[in-house]
């Protein structure tokens, strides 16, 4: 298996990680505010990555393997930055999903395979016709999916769909920086940053108690160690060798995860109209990765 072909297979299971995980972000709001749930749940991915990090630096002394080696405050402010978007990106989210359901806000989310060549646009990245399509079927998608009565989306999913641009920047910035530093290291770096920018909203503005805390125990335990320590750690190895175009094609499958989670765990359901609306946007993510593959700007990707 090619490395490219393992990195896709890494974003995969990413993909259903997370799917699954709108379902535990919405069960852990019923005892804990979104940035209660989000400060725990970040706190626990670093503490996951800590004994990663410990035997690679072991690894490293014992067999004397040396490498590149960028200036700590380098790699702290790369951290940083990383987990200032991740904040912002998990913030919108976490708290769009108080207003609107798991299925639906994980087709929203989604929607960062089409921002995420056009963010590229503006880094001298190449869009073909092929994104231009995909992005018309993906905006046709949302319409019929979440705008009822009149033109204008709910609150929940305005909020779901502004993450979906931040989390467009988020894949375009790991895909730079991990060619210059250790994914582990930015990983762990940009769990801590945004966990501690959690702690700070959640103290300010949430209750935390014992009790909520007991309550989301499960929700809170699966999005820490699953969906944030392993599924993010998988997504910023594995852009070491994919391409961020074909990364948020393959991540936007965790909307598919997420309808399948909300149907079975939640009991939610699609209307005709959504269902239809959630075709649009699938099609729309398949349209833009699919056209760019088979034309000559797939070169670039």
């Amino acid at each position: 298996m090619s490395r490219v072909s393992r990195a896709n297979l890494l974003l995969l299971v990413s993909a259903v990680i997370w799917g699954f995980a709108f379902v535990a972000q919405r069960l852990g709001m019923e005892h804990v505010g979104p940035f209660t749930f989000n400060a725990v749940r970040f706190a626990l991915g670093a503490v996951v990555l800590l004994p990663v990090l410990f035997f690679r630096r072991w690894r490293r002394e014992a067999f004397g393997e040396a490498g590149k080696a960028p200036g700590a405050a380098t790699v702290l402010g790369a951290g940083a930055l990383l987990g200032l978007v991740l904040f912002a990106g998990s913030s919108l989210q976490q708290v769009g999903l108080v207003y609107t359901t798991a299925g639906k806000a994980g087709f929203i989310t989604g929607l960062y395979v089409i921002f995420v060549p056009m963010i590229g646009l503006t880094w001298g990245q190449r869009t073909d016709g092929a994104t231009w399509i995909g992005a018309l079927m993906a905006v046709a998608g949302l319409y019929l999916l979440s705008v009822t009565g009149t033109l204008a989306l709910s609150r929940g999913d305005t909020l779901v769909l502004l993450c979906a641009v931040v989390w467009a920047v988020h894949v375009q910035l790991v895909g730079r920086l991990v060619r210059r530093f250790d994914p582990v290291v930015l990983a762990c770096l940009q769990f801590v940053v945004c966990s501690l920018l959690s702690v700070i909203v959640a103290l300010a503005g949430e209750t935390i108690t014992a009790a909520g805390l007991h309550g989301a125990m499960l929700p809170i335990l699966y999005a820490g160690l699953l969906s944030t320590g392993v599924a993010f750690t998988l997504q910023v190895a594995a852009q070491r060798h994919a391409r961020p175009a074909p990364t948020a094609i393959i991540l936007s499958f965790e909307a598919v995860f997420a309808v399948l989670g909300g149907w079975m765990v939640l009991g939610e359901t699609l209307t005709l109209r959504g269902a239809a609306g959630c075709a649009l946007m699938l099609g729309g993510m398949l349209a833009a990765q699919l056209g760019r593959r088979a034309g000559p700007a797939a070169a670039n990707d």
